[in-house]
């Protein structure tokens, strides 16, 4: 029997409509949600992001403000933008589109970023906070995966969870949060022995690794749930994941499709970390 194909733009449909009550109940007691996007150089894939975010942002009755950097922007300039946007009260969440040009340091762009705004979850503090558990924001694309493990009726407790990847924008924190839902997880990456025996013993098997059709038929339990965090290009220059989804669907019970699947609740999950951001600011914790 084929895997139940989890629709993420029906899933972010539905999580949108809520986001956007939250946004008309902060707007009722004088709170106007707002996040201000940095973006600097012409990186096309990057401004599409971007448009993505404020076209979802206006969606839901965000307040969305972008500023487009040229490429020569020095360090002391974008630092300084974003110490101006950390000392505004009325924006909410600020957010550095990544990659930045190489001449600037990510590293530091972030760690400038106040903890209370930094809507993306990278913050070295707010990535501590979620190795404990005590967080207020999770990283968008791990957050849009336990929505879908939430969608699809899946219980993590006591589960064996496989995560292939290992950065610190999904596989880590990925491996976090299903491990604060008591699933038993292991991490691999490029120098794991024996991939396909490990990848096998997954009930829940989510690939965040980046390349093309990686996860083939044969690496994946009978059974399992699959998340595919993957956004390939493949050898016809389709857009497709990690997982080789035609063959993996007729093995799993569940799959995200790529197109369609987590990529859509990421920008979701921003939107709902903005609104955390000013709900934090409205109690007074912010």
């Amino acid at each position: 029997m084929a895997a139940k194909i989890i629709d993420g733009k029906a899933l972010s449909k539905k999580l949108r409509e809520q986001i956007k009550k939250d946004a008309e109940a902060l707007k009722s007691k004088g709170i106007n949600p707002s996040l201000s996007v940095i973006i600097v150089g012409e990186d096309p894939a990057s401004k599409t992001y971007v448009k993505n975010k404020r076209l979802a942002c206006e969606e839901v009755g965000i307040k969305s403000d972008v500023y487009e950097l040229p490429e020569s922007t020095t360090s002391e300039e974008l630092l300084s933008l974003v110490e101006k946007l950390n000392a505004d009260e009325s924006v909410h969440g600020i957010l550095v589109q990544l990659p930045l040009p190489g001449h600037l340091d990510e590293k530091v762009v972030i760690e400038n970023i106040r903890i209370d705004k930094d809507v993306d979850a990278f913050h070295p503090q707010n990535v501590g906070r979620i190795m404990i558990g005590d967080f207020d924001f999770l990283p968008c694309t791990p957050a849009g995966v336990m929505e879908i493990i939430d969608e699809a009726g899946v219980e993590v407790k006591g589960k064996e969870c496989v995560v292939v990847g290992r950065s610190n924008i999904v596989g880590k924190p990925q491996a976090m949060l299903l491990l604060h839902r008591h699933g038993t997880v292991t991490i691999c990456h490029s120098r794991t022995k024996d991939l396909k025996e490990v990848t096998r013993r997954a009930e829940i098997l989510v690939a965040a690794v980046g390349k093309a059709k990686m996860i083939t038929a044969d690496m994946v339990r009978p059974g399992a749930v699959v998340i595919d965090v993957g956004m390939n290009r493949d050898e016809n220059g389709k857009l497709c994941g990690d997982v080789d989804f035609e063959n993996v669907k007729e093995v799993a019970s569940v799959i995200t499709p790529v197109p369609g699947g987590v990529g859509p609740l990421t920008i979701t999950m921003l939107l709902k970390n903005t609104i955390k951001a000013a709900e934090l600011r409205l109690s007074g914790k912010a």
